[in-house]
């Protein structure tokens, strides 16, 4: 075969290069995971997708069962999965707080993403019972669910960016710009 040739194999594997990006940003709940996901999103100029929208769309009434959860995590896999491998970028909004489930995230990523990298958002208790008791929006954690999750929490032994969300909003933003190269939409700089 001749550097020319090209075998039906060569044209139906994707090109990695082609493949969009995988972050997943994970922690406790209410830690600031979604204020922390959409920037990223915006820096990779990704889709961000939800464990609590997903779940509400699978289940009319959650239960939070552990085969509901593994559902929950395969469905979001799926359609991270899905997107990347069509070229765009992704970003996982969820706890992750399995590390079999990151170990997952991470397998998609590097099968079938250009890039894969794992965020964990940190915050003190204070200020996570304070910014829970003023939230409102989709997802149904309560301070006693981050406390439950932080005795389940799985250590992160893999290497991953940390985010220190305890500061000002403005702080948080700027930790995921230096993180993610400050290039983006917002920055307008290309």
């Amino acid at each position: 075969m001749t550097a020319g040739d090209e075998t039906d194999a060569d044209r139906a594997s994707p090109d990695a290069s082609a493949a969009g990006d995988l972050v997943v940003v994970c922690g406790l709940p209410g830690v600031g995971k979604s204020t922390v996901a959409e920037r990223v999103a915006e820096r990779v100029d990704g889709e961000r997708l939800r464990t609590d929208v997903v779940r509400k769309e699978l289940f009319e009434e959650p239960s939070y069962t552990d085969a509901e959860t593994a559902a929950v995590y395969a469905a979001l896999l799926d359609r991270a999965r899905e997107r990347v491998a069509s070229g765009a970028s992704v970003v996982l909004d969820a706890t992750f707080a399995d590390a079999q489930f990151r170990a997952d995230a991470r397998e998609v990523g590097e099968s079938d993403a250009g890039s894969f990298t794992l965020v964990e958002v940190i915050c003190e208790e204070s200020v996570v019972k304070r910014r829970i008791e003023r939230r409102d929006g989709i997802s149904d954690a309560d301070f006693e669910v981050h406390l439950q999750f932080k005795r389940e929490f799985d250590e992160i032994d893999a290497d991953h960016v940390v985010i220190d969300n305890a500061g000002a909003e403005a702080e948080t933003l700027a930790q995921v710009d230096d993180a993610f190269g400050g290039i983006g939409p917002t920055t307008g700089r290309e």
